[in-house]
């Protein structure tokens, strides 16, 4: 009992420390007078206001912001779902000459640093195609994720072959299979490539930086830095409303994970074999 008491006594100390970072995040943007101390962390009720969201919003177009950043996370999540579980499927349950040598060039893949191909994907992008200032400039780089066809590999690995088996002899194709036998089994792999997928472009600064430079067409986050960098000085409250820009930002990727986390721990593997 004591054990127990203790363990969820540690976890909660762990949990609070976790997420004091985003509570004193929300609290900073809704003080009227900035109070950077500890302190500030439990403000007044007279010191609270939604004024600094106000004055941010006035300064650069929030919405705007937000379905840019929608846009392109969007496409980016759509090409890694249809390509990685397109490619972690022909690795793990197809049988074809030089699979593991490709296999081993997609693991090579992620330990290249993005930074190193920027220059050339920004060459390659702007200039000979054209693509700047365009969602599908800022996609195109993010649209392949090796990280999303290596999860769906090792999901699609963990399915009894007799199932495949089953289903040629009954006579699917393989499209048929990926979507009607492969799919429903690995969800828990589409809802992890998908919030893992969602927090890198959402987040996403230097690319969209580079290839975006009119204003309308820029994602949340670089709309708030050129904000901090260039225009937060002259508000009333800069401290609060550069917390009221982070809240906006962090608060689409910390409702999608509370929203989708329990299907982390879901397997439903064993739902298609019985016996």
């Amino acid at each position: 009992m004591r054990s127990k008491i203790a363990t969820y006594g540690v976890l909660t100390v762990g949990a609070l420390a976790f997420l004091f970072p985003f509570y004193y995040m929300i609290a900073g943007s809704l003080q009227t007078s900035p109070d950077t101390s500890i302190a500030g962390a439990f403000p007044h009720p007279s010191n609270l206001t939604v004024e600094n969201y106000t004055a941010i919003d006035g300064r650069i177009n929030l919405l705007q912001g937000l379905v840019n950043s929608g846009i392109f996370t969007g496409g980016v999540i759509l090409g890694t779902l249809v390509f990685g579980v397109l490619a972690g499927y022909a690795l793990a349950v197809l049988r074809w000459r030089g699979r593991s040598a490709t296999f081993a060039l997609v693991l090579l893949v992620q330990v290249i640093p993005f930074q190193l191909l920027m220059i050339p994907l920004y060459v390659m992008i702007a200039r000979d195609y054209g693509l700047s200032d365009s969602y599908l400039g800022m996609i195109l780089p993010f649209f392949i994720n090796s990280t999303a066809v290596v999860i769906f590999r090792q999901y699609f690995l963990q399915l009894p072959k007799e199932l495949f088996d089953a289903a040629r002899i009954d006579g699917a194709g393989e499209f048929r299979l990926l979507w009607s036998v492969a799919l429903p089994l690995v969800r828990p792999a589409l809802l992890t490539a998908v919030l893992l997928t969602f927090i890198g472009p959402w987040n996403e600064f230097l690319w969209p930086f580079l290839i975006t430079k009119e204003a309308a067409m820029q994602p949340l986050a670089v709309s708030l830095a050129n904000f901090i960098s260039n225009i937060a000085a002259s508000t009333a409250n800069p401290f609060g409303a550069m917390m009221a820009g982070a809240v906006v930002l962090a608060a689409p990727a910390v409702a999608l994970f509370l929203i989708f986390q329990r299907y982390f721990t879901s397997n439903d593997l064993g739902s298609g074999v019985k016996g």
